[in-house]
């Protein structure tokens, strides 16, 4: 199997933070953000990326989830992880720019455990980690 445009970066936390967004400046920033609270990140460009990576890297310990992407978005992507045995109960944060009333509500729907709307306040996306992350 070959995994493209994957980054990682090693810290000190025991669970990695998978962050899938086919934005590279999304996942710059948001990797530039929790690697300076000492979270470590894997990435990936795309949603089939992200669930090839969940299957091989088994210490991902929570997902930050775009929902809008070519090929796969969120809303497709999410139960395809919470339909596999090996890693579905794995927390997924929806990462979106979507914030219209309603938005938060079908990414919940979609089998989020949570939602955060971007721009992301960095406070509130280190709350949701806190609260997940186990």
């Amino acid at each position: 199997m070959t995994i493209t445009n994957i980054k990682l970066s090693m810290n000190t936390k025991d669970k990695k933070v998978l962050i899938i967004d086919d934005d590279g400046k999304n996942i710059f920033a948001l990797t530039a953000v929790l690697k300076a609270y000492r979270y470590s990140c894997v990435s990936a460009y795309s949603a089939a990326d992200g669930l090839n990576l969940l299957a091989v890297i088994p210490d991902i310990g929570i997902v930050l989830m775009d929902m809008m992407m070519p090929e796969m978005d969120g809303y497709t992507a999410i139960p395809k992880i919470r339909q596999n045995k090996n890693f579905g109960q794995i927390p997924v944060i929806a990462v979106t720019a979507q914030a219209m009333p309603g938005d938060k509500e079908r990414c919940l729907d979609a089998g989020a455990d949570d939602y955060i709307s971007k721009p992301v306040d960095v406070d509130k996306l280190l709350a949701i980690l806190k609260a997940h992350l186990k």
